[in-house]
């Protein structure tokens, strides 16, 4: 994303010392876009809350004195002030299975249009590395950032700070403007607020990307053949799918296995894939075959576990297709007989 209003390069008028500093902000564009997407649950919001944060850095560079903080720490702090700001007029994104109750895999679709849904974020936009704690993936989760949309502003703030990115209580109340006290206390009604909602940070043991590699790679086989029995093979005994921006969500592999026949009743079996990642976690977008070529029908996200694929949010949203550079169709692949279709 182009940076709008912070030159791409320093230009000719630009002093030595400026020149650094703006060397020195590059680096953490990545994690300031993680950071807003936490706080707001909107990708695309994410990208303008780190602008308005570089640009406000950019603008307050004389008055940045490293003495008295890192820049990491003062860009969070300004991060966190705009994104503070921002959330006092917006409401809240949440999945659907964190808002109304479950409903029959075979339910008619049901849309609430004043419903602005959380998005997932692709893994390109933050270079997700699982050594990183400011990116660490299980901190990006869908899951848990559908839980953040739970606490107030402040809370978001206290545990993304504290538990996320592992800053003391002193650090964090200098970067939220509090007493330490106050962040203490906003992080224990977040703590509350998590556990007693059951909207809690997964703290699973993930298989190894490898593993996770292949529980994926099987399904998109399973899929890609319309294989509705092997599909169910693969998934946690709970599973669940939701799929934004339809109310309707459900568990359970039969539930599964029924909405899933009935999807490719509805769409054929003639699909081709491209695997993705958002949020630290595997996902591709599924094409059918429409006419002459294969048409973008979602976007899906994985959560796998040990014991197999656990959830499966579905996007099908055009903004959240342009987020990921997917093309809306693609021509037939050159070798489209004997056996499933991969990107």
């Amino acid at each position: 994303m182009a940076d709008r209003g912070l030159p791409q390069q320093p230009g000719p008028g630009v002093t030595a010392a400026s020149a650094d500093f703006y060397a020195r902000l590059a680096p953490h564009r990545g994690e300031m876009v993680a950071f807003c997407y936490r706080m707001v649950g909107s990708v695309h919001d994410a990208e303008d809350l780190t602008q308005d944060t570089y640009l406000r850095a950019w603008r307050a560079r004389d008055q940045y004195d490293d003495a008295r903080a890192s820049l990491r720490t003062w860009l969070y702090r300004i991060a966190t002030n705009v994104c503070l700001t921002a959330l006092t007029d917006r409401g809240r994104r949440p999945l659907p299975s964190g808002l109304v109750a479950p409903r029959d895999a075979l339910a008619p679709f049901a849309i609430d249009a004043e419903i602005t849904w959380l998005q997932p974020l692709p893994d390109t936009m933050v270079a997700v590395d699982p050594s990183s704690t400011a990116v660490e993936h299980s901190g990006l989760r869908l899951a848990f950032v559908a839980a953040l949309q739970h606490l107030s502003a402040r809370q978001r703030g206290a545990l993304i700070l504290r538990e996320v990115l592992g800053y003391s209580a002193a650090e964090a109340a200098e970067i939220l403007g509090i007493s330490v006290a106050a962040v203490n206390s906003s992080l224990q009604r977040a703590r509350a607020r998590m556990k007693a909602s059951e909207l809690r940070r997964e703290l699973i043991a993930e298989p190894s990307p490898a593993e996770q590699r292949a529980w994926v790679d099987r399904y998109m086989i399973a899929f890609a053949r319309a294989d509705v029995d092997a599909l169910k093979r693969l998934l946690t005994d709970d599973v669940v799918m939701e799929m934004p921006p339809l109310l309707n969500w459900f568990s359970g592999t039969d539930n599964y296995g029924r909405f899933m026949h009935w999807v490719f009743e509805a769409n054929g079996t003639d699909w081709h894939l491209v695997p993705v990642a958002a949020n630290g976690q595997p996902a591709f977008a599924a094409y059918n075959r429409v006419g002459p070529n294969y048409r973008l029908h979602t976007l899906q996200v994985l959560t796998v576990t040990a014991c197999g694929i656990s959830r499966n949010s579905v996007f099908q949203d055009d903004a959240i297709f342009s987020s990921f550079g997917l093309a809306p169709s693609i021509d037939p692949p050159s070798q489209t007989r004997g056996g499933p279709r991969f990107g």
